[in-house]
């Protein structure tokens, strides 16, 4: 790709680009790409994951540690963890609570290969989860692990959720940070944010009626992406029965493109923000806007990810693509099917 395209990735001048969701700042150091690679080579993901394993226990039909058989339908809850209670004079006290929920019964199969309709069906379940544990705990974070690189260590397709009663560390960046925008600009950040890359066109992967991929102009990570839907959203619940089946279409589209980019089974992290819950359901949040981060860490190929040390450890987080080259590559490819 990077040979091909080589007149798109010249050297650029040094710069920074402000991330308002966390108050900082990112450098962005194109001209890293022109240097040659002799790190790290990382083994491209196999693909001998066998459809049923009747040992792994997100399998439906298998016996988990406890004894439980799991469950056949799906979406579906198969693990949970009690609360965990953490009491000391100098520490504070904290109550988490943390399930798995898995996709589909097969192993061998990702968001980006079910059908629109299954994956209408793991939103609904994760609705029903922010609704379930959001009456009681202020935080309630729906992430998913892919691939190995990202340390998923089970390759059966499925998430976690967990649920606390405090703000984690970049929950409450991105309150104290949409609140302070809406107070000085009258506008939701996100809301403002969407319709301005909506306009330019320069920064988005993928979009359609209802919601708006974007990379962001402030990306950290190299492929880094961000879903926002078009209208103010507060919480996943909210979302109409149109949203819900245009989102599934959205996600669909969006990691396709990624498996295409490398011809690979893509890893990343993603994870749904929203505005908190527990108390914070009666309290003005109109600051909040909904929307999902994608994470993934390859850089150059299927086998070199991105590596954030040193300088991004130390000093600043550091890229080494512009989000604008970033856009271009995703878009190059039509969907496979």
């Amino acid at each position: 790709i990077f040979g091909k395209y080589k007149s798109l990735f010249t050297p650029k001048h040094q710069h920074l680009r402000y991330n308002p969701l966390r108050d900082s700042w990112v450098l962005v150091s194109a001209h890293r790409m022109k240097r040659p690679w002799k790190g790290q080579v990382e083994k491209p993901p196999e693909d001998n994951t066998p459809r049923h394993d009747p040992n792994n226990p997100l399998c439906p039909g298998s016996v988990r540690a406890n004894g439980e058989v799991s469950k056949t339908a799906f979406p579906t809850e198969c693990c949970r963890a009690p609360d965990r209670e953490f009491d000391h004079p100098k520490l504070l006290c904290l109550f988490v609570f943390s399930k798995v929920m898995c996709f589909h019964p097969w192993s061998d199969i990702t968001l980006p290969l079910m059908q629109p309709a299954e994956i209408r069906k793991v939103i609904d379940k994760w609705a029903d989860l922010i609704v379930e544990l959001g009456a009681e705990y202020t935080w309630v974070q729906i992430f998913e692990n892919k691939g190995a690189m990202m340390g998923c260590s089970n390759p059966h397709p499925h998430c976690q959720v967990w649920a606390s009663n405090f703000l984690p560390n970049e929950a409450a960046l991105a309150e104290r940070c949409q609140r302070d925008f809406l107070q000085k600009h009258g506008e939701p950040l996100l809301v403002q944010y969407a319709r301005m890359e909506a306009q330019a066109q320069e920064r988005v992967v993928v979009e359609n009626e209802h919601w708006l991929v974007v990379v962001p102009y402030w990306a950290t990570w190299p492929f880094q992406t961000l879903l926002l839907p078009r209208r103010h959203v507060l919480r996943l619940p909210d979302l109409t029965a149109q949203e819900r089946d245009s989102l599934a279409s959205i996600m669909k589209r969006l990691l396709t493109k990624y498996d295409n980019l490398f011809e690979v089974s893509f890893p990343y992290s993603m994870g749904w923000h929203g505005a908190p819950t527990g108390s914070h359901l009666q309290e003005d949040m109109s600051h909040w806007q909904l929307h999902a981060h994608y994470y993934p860490p390859l850089l150059r190929s299927a086998t070199i990810r991105k590596f954030m040390v040193g300088y991004e450890m130390l000093a600043n987080e550091q890229r080494d693509l512009t989000p604008e080259q970033v856009c271009f590559l995703l878009n190059m490819y039509k969907k496979r099917q």
